[in-house]
């Protein structure tokens, strides 16, 4: 069954979400996030995009959105074929990267376009990842903030900062007490690291150490009786999930599932794992 057309924002505005596939992990490395914004602000400037928020996980991207000259899939098209483009490249890997649609809800008024624009920013706060907002590098927070980031033309802060006060100093300062308040904002889908369960970022690290000089991107790739070696003992770290090491290394979770034991040739039991 095709999928319907997206319903047209009457305000041109869109909160986007972009997932990797099977929940697989997009960027492995800061090179990997540094080109993925390059890209963003490369075709942000050709459409004449308004770029009012983003934030960079793991395995996906937020971006709050203003239509430019060209419907936003083909903007987003562009962006994620030049990135799928260099990630092959780099990873010496094939196939596809990001899910086949990405996500969009319509933003078409003030108190939601704020709204949507703190949720981003508090995503790695509410994944236990940061303790405070300004303190993810990769997120517009920091522009928003008058700090420095990267890349400079990629932030349109001066809407958003207006809707608060003429006054410069006046709207920052009343902008950081809006985006730093506590909130039950939910806004598309996201999941956060139950308590006791290693966060992504703490099981990349945990991961890429395991691995040695093999590339996270590279695993699904591997010989299978050397994938299966390593899964054996990725299955290992203590508060990583199966379903989780599945989607950080972008395999099926059926995979990891059936990587025997070392020793007694028995298959894992799932019965220990934590709900996804």
């Amino acid at each position: 069954m095709s999928r319907g057309a997206r319903v047209k924002s009457h305000s041109g505005i869109y909160h986007v979400m972009w997932r990797g596939v099977n929940r697989q992990e997009i960027f492995h490395d800061d090179e990997d996030r540094l080109t993925f914004l390059s890209i963003v602000e490369k075709y942000k400037l050709k459409s004449e995009l308004s770029m009012y928020a983003w934030c960079l996980m793991g395995n996906h991207v937020h971006l709050l959105v203003k239509e430019g000259n060209e419907p936003l899939s083909t903007t987003m098209k562009r962006i994620g074929v030049s990135f799928v483009y260099y990630y092959n490249r780099k990873y010496q890997t094939t196939g596809h990267l990001f899910q086949d649609r990405f996500r969009t809800e319509n933003v078409e008024n003030v108190r939601s376009l704020l709204t949507v624009v703190r949720y981003i920013h508090q995503n790695p706060v509410k994944a236990g990842m940061v303790g405070r907002v300004d303190e993810w590098r990769w997120s517009s927070c920091l522009g928003y903030y008058g700090k420095q980031q990267y890349p400079k033309k990629l932030l349109d802060r001066r809407y958003i900062l207006d809707l608060f006060s003429d006054v410069e100093t006046v709207a920052k300062e009343r902008f950081i007490e809006f985006n730093e308040k506590n909130n039950n904002d939910e806004c598309l889908d996201d999941r956060v690291s139950p308590k006791g369960r290693l966060t992504d970022d703490e099981a990349r690290l945990e991961i890429k150490a395991l691995l040695g000089v093999i590339e996270i991107a590279q695993v699904k790739s591997l010989p299978r009786e050397q994938r299966n070696e390593l899964l054996q003992e990725i299955k290992k770290i203590n508060g990583l999930s199966q379903r989780q090491a599945a989607r950080i290394l972008g395999i099926p979770y059926s995979l990891v599932f059936k990587a025997r034991n070392r020793g007694d040739g028995s298959y894992a039991s799932e019965s220990r794992e934590p709900s996804p």
